[in-house]
């Protein structure tokens, strides 16, 4: 197919797709979908090889979050029945931290419900910070807090912070329809402070929140342009008691071609495969490893991912390996720049020729780093491990059982594939890696 050479060759040589080729991607039929995986794959292994880089969420604080974002099971207004729990303390943290290191996790990534943190929150998290890289020496750590204020991204980074996430989720012009009570801009605007700051600066998008193919690339370009050194993407968790409860408009199919339009037109950087793998992708969550070089470990923020072990165990069976602690995720064209921006404290990389995340030109462009994808696709990103200080901890109503394989209800929705956590940071049953 002209369209799949054209786009490898670019791919190869960091060069943007048109918004037109990224279109085509999306409107690929079936019958073609293994040529386009096939495609995306020569990509991702010229920068990335074979390696998957692992991660693992800590959630410090869940739930009782004042932000409208429809696609959330923890916000303003929701009844889904998750987890609540205020501040997780920082040796609490360190232990949830260490489970997923001890599965092969090489970055920790720290999320905490709310519109952003006050300062107080970020001394806190910097204790919490240093106390995970006490206790697991090389580990990566990543935050994401919400909107930043001025001058807390450069605490973050005092307190030993390597990245910041902070996902612009859907296009500047649909944005309004999913979030009322934070702009698009506000969103850009905490990317670029955490860039400014020498963060490694992270942000992805949430698929299937009945966007167009249009919104997505629009999202996707404006990633690139944005200069993320890692794209998350998360596919729509439809938690009941959220308004997007019923947007079941995923397939595994329609998931591969969007991880491989994100690819082309970000053929460098780290793909994450988010929130939502294990309830869209099901059984083609291997096929993915093919586009993808990054995964989550174990559970999301509000519910289940498969077991840890089963992680692992698809990896290797797939021919992949996890990516060590001592080797660079991202290829050494990206690093060197970002490292010098890191060391620097320097942070508009949109700025540098070809821009962003993944057409950075020569030595001397700029570029970010980045982690996990915590906007929690309707459940989002997720911990495991450690406990609720006494009294911290508000476990919602255990969610009834659902049938394994139970069938679609007349709006196709399928909420035997949502399981509520109730494992991990937070709660008092071990986490699942």
């Amino acid at each position: 197919m002209d369209l799949l050479n054209t786009l490898v060759e670019k791919g190869l040589r960091r060069e943007s797709p048109t918004r037109e080729e990224a279109l085509a991607v999306l409107a690929t039929s079936d019958d073609d979908l293994l040529d386009v995986v096939s495609a995306a794959g020569k990509v991702r292994r010229q920068w990335f090889g074979r390696r998957v880089k692992l991660n693992y969420l800590v959630n410090l604080k869940s739930g009782l979050c004042p932000e409208d974002c429809s696609y959330c099971s923890q916000r303003l207004g929701s009844t889904a029945g998750i987890l609540k729990y205020s501040w997780l303390k920082p040796d609490e943290a360190s232990a949830a931290a260490a489970a997923g290191v001890a599965g092969g996790a090489k970055r920790v990534c720290l999320v905490a419900s709310g519109r952003g943190p006050t300062d107080r929150d970020v001394e806190r998290v910097g204790r919490t910070i240093e106390a995970i890289k006490e206790q697991n020496e090389g580990v990566e750590v990543c935050a994401c807090l919400g909107l930043l204020s001025d001058g807390q991204a450069e605490r973050l980074k005092e307190a030993g912070a390597d990245a910041y996430n902070h996902n612009l989720n859907t296009s500047e012009g649909t944005y309004g329809e999913i979030t009322t009570t934070h702009t698009y801009a506000d969103r850009v605007d905490t990317v670029q402070k955490a860039h400014g700051a020498g963060l490694s600066a992270c942000s992805g998008l949430i698929a299937g929140m009945g966007e167009s193919d249009e919104d997505l690339v629009d999202v996707v370009f404006a990633l690139r342009e944005l200069g993320s050194d890692s794209v998350p993407v998360n596919f729509l968790i439809p938690f009941e008691g959220t308004p997007l409860a019923k947007e079941w408009n995923l397939s595994p199919q329609r998931c591969l071609r969007i991880l491989a339009m994100v690819r082309f037109v970000c053929p460098d950087v780290e793909v994450r495969i988010a929130g939502g793998r294990e309830v869209h992708l099901r059984s083609m969550q291997p096929l993915a490893l093919n586009i993808a070089n990054s995964i989550f470990l174990g559970d999301y923020l509000t519910s289940e991912g498969q077991a840890g072990q089963a992680d692992l165990d698809m990896i290797a069976d797939a021919g992949f390996e996890v990516e060590g602690a001592g080797t660079p995720t991202l290829p050494a064209h990206r690093a060197d720049v970002a490292a010098a921006a890191a060391g620097a404290g320097c942070g508009s990389h949109a700025a540098e020729a070809g821009g962003a995340c993944g057409s950075q030109a020569e030595a001397g462009a700029g570029a970010g780093g980045g982690c996990g994808s915590h906007a929690e696709a309707g459940g989002g990103c997720g911990p495991c491990g450690g406990h609720a200080g006494a009294g911290e901890q508000t476990a919602a109503a255990e969610e009834p059982e659902a049938s394994e394989g139970a069938p679609a209800d007349a709006s196709g929705a399928r909420p035997d594939l949502v399981a509520v956590r109730r494992r991990g940071a937070g709660t008092d049953l071990a986490p699942n890696a």
